[in-house]
């Protein structure tokens, strides 16, 4: 899919040099994939304290069987 954004060339630049990536679009990829992957992870620590656990489960004696 082609796509015209104005994005701070300076930023772009910064991006493919900290990256060490050749073109403009491989930054900018892993950028949006970064960005991504970030968000989600944000997501998932919403998630603590909100999941009830069993009080008697031993997970020292789940262990030792195998």
């Amino acid at each position: 899919m082609s796509t015209n954004l104005a994005i701070d060339d300076a930023l772009v630049e910064q991006a493919k040099a900290v990256g060490k990536h050749r073109t403009k679009k491989a930054a900018v990829t892993e950028a949006l994939e970064e960005y991504i992957r970030r968000r989600r992870q944000t997501e998932i620590t919403e998630l603590f304290g909100s999941i009830d656990y069993d009080e008697s489960y031993d997970y020292k004696e789940q262990r030792r069987k195998r």
